[in-house]
């Protein structure tokens, strides 16, 4: 008779990487993101081989193709993912961008440029008001003006780090 006290075996691989590609949906839905582009995202950063077509993601995740469709335009638009094509074979497949992550930052620091010079317009028309009156306008133009240098060196570092470890 099998010791009642002895941990069950783990799980296999498939049902970790099921597991993995459930919390990752659940975390980005945390912020913000669709639980179902979370879950295309988790499962091809977990994927083998890497580039894998809608109709074996709609398997996987066990999602309409409609949803993997809608989903993969998403990521792709921050460039997350990209689309990649096999020679000789006329379907669409995705993957996980190389630098993807780079990429999207790189233009989440553009649009906060964008929003920084917006809400410089804001504090110009706040001229002559008061300090309570201006509070909100100045702190979100220091904000973005510190995240815009932030976010720059952030950047920098990572790219830094990427050659040191080309080099090693």
């Amino acid at each position: 008779m099998p010791d009642e006290s002895s941990s069950s075996p783990s799980p296999p691989r498939s049902e970790k990487k099921a597991q993995f590609i459930e919390e990752m949906g659940q975390l980005l839905a945390s912020f913000g993101i669709p639980h179902m582009a979370g879950r295309i995202l988790a499962a091809l950063l977990v994927a083998t081989p890497a580039e894998q077509s809608a109709e074996q993601l709609a398997e996987t995740l066990q999602a309409s193709r409609g949803s993997i469709s809608t989903m993969t335009r998403l990521l792709e638009a921050p460039g997350i993912i990209e689309r990649v094509r096999k020679p000789g074979d006329r379907r669409t497949y995705y993957r996980n961008t190389p630098d993807g992550w780079h990429r999207a930052m790189e233009r989440e620091a553009a649009s906060m440029s964008t929003l920084r010079a917006l809400a410089e317009k804001g504090l110009a028309l706040m001229e002559g008001e008061s300090a309570a009156a201006r509070r909100g306008i100045e702190e979100s133009v220091e904000f973005f003006r510190f995240w815009e240098r932030e976010m720059d060196a952030v950047l920098d570092r990572w790219l830094a780090s990427r050659e040191e470890e080309k080099r090693k």
